[in-house]
């Protein structure tokens, strides 16, 4: 190993030798960081910086053995079996996607143009429930249901709402089959669906390729939109006449997903970008039906 693992320096120390050159500075600062607090269950973030702070024998083991699937491109994520979205502790596995920083943007612009609302929410593609559970702690006035197509990623959910203490209906569906009749009328709509083209996968990073389920990220070149307008069609029924829609969306697509929502009627359309200046957002309000 070439160091005894005894104090919080000395993680920070092997974990910046044992991930030079896979990973940027920054980031094996932030997955230190993480790392520290996980394995030594610190728990006030500034525990993290107690460099002095003593580590045993088996606390140094498990530091070896996170440093050893970091290595082989295992994202942080994946390897704790958890992250924070939201402020809310999310836990994952194999069969749900790492939340984004643009999808925490998504939320926190649901929440704050919404505050107060006391209706249905939707959320499609729920995956690991992280979007319908911080909007379910933030807007309490709000019954949230949370879909999608995998048994496994509901199940997950279904925990994490429980980790979160909050209550959240969560029903297997398939945002392709328009059946709606297992829904009552929402007043707000959310997904992030699928939306990455295949062609792009040249600009995946290896990580993600290797690790994050390709069901919840790729769409076909020739169909891009395809989930948004299953969801759509949904909504023609399940959305209320006034109601709101919002999506994350492929940077790429934001005229075509702007001219999809005119097409089902929708007013107000907005594409908004996120901390990067991409366009990641779009909301709208439903006007016809």
């Amino acid at each position: 190993m070439g160091i005894k693992i005894q104090t919080i320096k000395d993680i920070r120390f092997f974990l910046t030798r044992e991930l030079h050159g896979i990973y940027p500075a920054p980031e094996i600062r932030a997955i230190a960081n993480i790392t520290i607090r996980h394995v030594l269950e610190t728990v006030r973030p500034h525990h993290a910086y107690l460099n002095d702070e003593l580590v045993d024998n088996e606390q140094a083991l498990k530091i070896i053995q996170i440093a050893g699937e970091l290595k082989s491109g295992k994202p942080i994520q994946y390897i704790l079996g958890e992250t924070i979205f939201y402020d809310c502790t999310i836990r994952l596995n194999s069969s749900t996607l790492i939340p984004r920083q643009e999808t925490e943007e998504l939320v926190d612009h649901i929440i704050h143009e919404n505050r107060g609302f006391k209706g249905n929410i939707i959320d499609f593609c729920t995956g690991s429930g992280c979007i319908a559970i911080a909007i379910a702690l933030n807007l309490p006035g709000s019954s949230v249901t949370g879909t999608d197509i995998s048994g496994e990623a509901l199940m997950l959910a279904e925990e994490n709402a429980r980790l979160n203490n909050v209550k959240i209906t969560f029903l297997e569906d398939d945002v392709l089959n328009s059946e709606t009749d297992q829904f009552e009328k929402a007043g707000l709509i959310v997904s992030n669906p699928p939306y990455v083209r295949k062609s792009e996968k040249l600009f995946i990073s290896k990580n993600v390729l290797d690790f994050e389920p390709h069901s919840a990220l790729f769409v076909e070149d020739s169909d891009p939109l395809v989930y948004y307008n299953g969801i759509l069609a949904k909504a023609v029924k399940i959305l209320e006449r006034g109601g709101k829609i919002y999506f994350e969306i492929n940077e790429m697509l934001g005229k075509s997903m702007n001219q999809l929502l005119d097409s089902f009627g929708y007013g107000d359309i907005k594409i908004l970008p996120d901390l990067q200046g991409k366009e990641r957002i779009i909301k709208g309000i439903k006007y016809a039906g």
